[in-house]
């Protein structure tokens, strides 16, 4: 499947994924600054993406606990999730999602 990333600078990258690939995972493997800093254990907010509202709308409801990760995010939108808590499915084929200006890497990696 098919997943789409913009950047901040308007850059567009694509991704393939799985089912079951985590989408932090697969946008970290495309070089988008993602840090994941607590491993996806919900313990930070350095995930934090923003869904378009259509793609929003089709995936389970967050968490109470990651809305409270939410609640520490830089730059969060109604449609903001952790990209470490969306499991991809075939039903998110062709998902796009838009990496917050805030968004920085300082593992390096």
């Amino acid at each position: 499947m098919k997943i789409r990333f913009e950047t901040a600078q308007g850059t567009v990258v694509e991704a393939e994924a799985s089912e079951n690939d985590v989408l932090l995972a697969v946008a970290q493997g495309v070089g988008m600054p993602l840090e994941g800093t607590c491993e996806g254990q919900m313990a930070c907010s350095t995930c934090h993406v923003v869904m378009e509202r259509d793609w929003f709308a089709a995936l389970p409801e967050a968490s109470e606990d990651e809305e409270d990760m939410l609640d520490l995010a830089y730059g969060v939108r109604p449609t903001s999730r952790l990209a470490c808590q969306i499991v991809l499915t075939e039903a998110l084929d062709g998902l796009t999602v838009a990496i917050p200006a805030e968004a920085r890497d300082m593992s390096g990696g």
